[in-house]
């Protein structure tokens, strides 16, 4: 009998899965109108299996929600609304570009034109709008200082403002999901993941993926070492040549502020053996918003980022 109790043990990516299903259940539970940001990106898409697990054969129970700067990849954007589709999410889209038009926040210049930082905003009036009293979000521990500190359940106030020093003990994973009005929660169910664990599961869980994850050739130009898709929202300097060379890209988000890596990764097998050998970071070494300095993501959450 003992060895029956014993003898079975969940593998590395099964205990993940386990404790991000119990999260997002418990969310589901606690709260009345939680949403899902999904950008189509990879850390989104395997959030929304997760999300997809936890309560199949039912429909996922909330709407998806994706925050557009309108400077996103074309290849993402489609595989946002296609897997939506095929899933049956309510998808809702925000767009900077509407608040921009509705002077809620102004466009940036400059070297660096991101609207990464103007999200905040828009993100912000969409929880306003649909009343979300929790949000998922894909971010990891192990993707920057600033999200290493953060709770799985991470409490914002009125304005939506994160504060480092007034967190929520969670111990034995037990939740304190109280809020007041105007209060939320944003929820992280991949905090203990690693950027090779969310892909290993993708692998594990045969999970399509934009093609832009994958080597393909791509006219790009460098621009303070980080290599820059040619788009419309960037004009290359005269000292910043636009060539044709064999990229992917590790994280996805505004093309101004997302860089490229050299890889002949073709396939998520490939992929999972590049990452595994690499010693720097996603972010670190494809997005020109965090090298702003030490703080640049922490200063962003403060603000309400996700």
């Amino acid at each position: 009998m003992t060895e029956m109790a014993t003898g079975y043990q969940l593998s590395h990516l099964e205990a993940l899965e386990s404790e991000a299903i119990h999260i997002v259940r418990e969310v589901a539970a606690e709260f009345e109108r939680p949403a899902l940001l999904f950008s189509g990106g990879k850390d989104s898409i395997v959030m929304l299996r997760i999300a997809e697990k936890a309560f199949w054969p039912a429909p996922i129970p909330f709407p998806a929600v994706h925050v557009d700067t309108g400077h996103n990849f074309p290849e993402v954007l489609a595989y946002r609304d296609r897997r939506a589709a095929e899933i049956g999410v309510r998808l809702i889209v925000a767009s900077v570009q509407a608040s921009i038009d509705a002077g809620r926040v102004s466009e940036p210049g400059g070297r660096w034109p991101s609207r990464n930082r103007l999200q905040t905003t828009t993100l912000l009036d969409a929880i306003a709008e649909h009343r979300f009293d929790a949000v998922f979000g894909g971010a990891r521990r192990d993707e920057d200082k600033a999200r290493a500190k953060e709770r799985i359940f991470s409490f914002r106030d009125e304005f939506g403002q994160w504060d480092p020093k007034n967190q929520r003990p969670e111990l034995w994973n037990l939740f304190n999901t109280r809020i007041r009005p105007g209060e939320h929660i944003r929820v992280f169910p991949l905090s203990n993941w690693t950027e090779l664990d969310v892909w290993r599961y993708i692998a594990r869980e045969g999970l399509e993926v934009p093609s832009i994850y994958f080597a393909h050739r791509r006219r790009v130009f460098e621009r303070d070492g980080m290599l820059l898709a040619e788009n419309p929202y960037l004009t290359p300097g005269p000292n910043e040549p636009v060539y044709e060379a064999t990229v992917r890209f590790r994280t996805v988000g505004d093309m101004t502020c997302t860089g490229a890596i050299s890889s002949t990764a073709g396939d998520v097998e490939s992929v999972i053996k590049e990452i595994a050998a690499t010693r720097i970071t996603e972010r670190g070494a494809t997005r020109a918003d965090d090298r702003a300095g030490e703080a640049a993501m922490e200063d962003r959450k403060r603000e309400g980022y996700f």
